[in-house]
């Protein structure tokens, strides 16, 4: 999930219009070997003039052979593109695995209902998931445009009763509700269910 927005990412540091993929690439310090169809033979024959002139790289994902023309500089420049778009990977990568995205990934949509079932953990856990939870609250969904919270028991718990827009104060309030839930609640068989169909019911809510 962390990468489904790869493509406004590329967009946005540049990658795609740096032209850093490897066929973009090729295009730009060599040109494609080709092949070409002869009559009197009845088959395609690729030339032979460039065998030995220029250094050849071979694709393997559809083997097409690329004769290589750039001077040193060129080759050197690319490398430097690809090692900054490989640190941008990287601090994209540290960032999608830190912190609650660790544990939620990136929360995308603009509506949101957080649905809460903590089963029959014991408080240690039930304090951890409340940790949790905080931290998403206070990292992403401060970020979006409205949410809800529902704790899936035996008596539906609604923090309210539809998503309403986020501010410092509605998610400060939401966190304080966490964690006054009781450790136990009475739970059904059919509490998580109920609770999912109660947050699809705001016809706001995006996920």
């Amino acid at each position: 999930q962390s990468l489904v927005s790869s493509s406004k990412w590329l967009q946005r540091y540049g990658l795609k219009r740096n032209k850093l993929s490897l066929s973009q690439i090729l295009s730009q310090i060599g040109f494609q070997h080709r092949k070409d169809y002869v009559t009197t033979l009845g088959k395609p024959v690729a030339s032979r003039y460039a065998d030995g002139l220029f250094p050849q790289y071979k694709r393997t994902q559809d083997g097409s052979v690329y004769n290589l023309t750039a001077k040193k500089e060129l080759i050197l420049h690319f490398v430097d593109c690809l090692m900054g778009a490989i640190e941008l990977y990287k601090q994209r990568m540290e960032w999608l695995t830190s912190e609650s995205r660790q544990i939620f990934g990136v929360i995308q949509e603009q509506c949101i209902v957080i649905v809460l079932d903590f089963g029959t953990a014991a408080p240690p856990e039930f304090d951890l998931c409340r940790d949790a939870l905080s931290m998403v609250l206070v990292e992403q969904v401060i970020q979006i445009a409205r949410f809800n919270v529902i704790r899936a028991a035996q008596g539906l718990m609604k923090w309210q009763q539809k998503c309403i827009p986020v501010s410092e104060h509605s998610v400060k309030s939401a966190v304080m509700w966490l964690w006054k839930l009781d450790h136990m609640t009475a739970v059904s068989h059919t509490s998580s269910a109920e609770a999912l169909l109660e947050a699809m019911g705001d016809e706001a809510v995006r996920s």
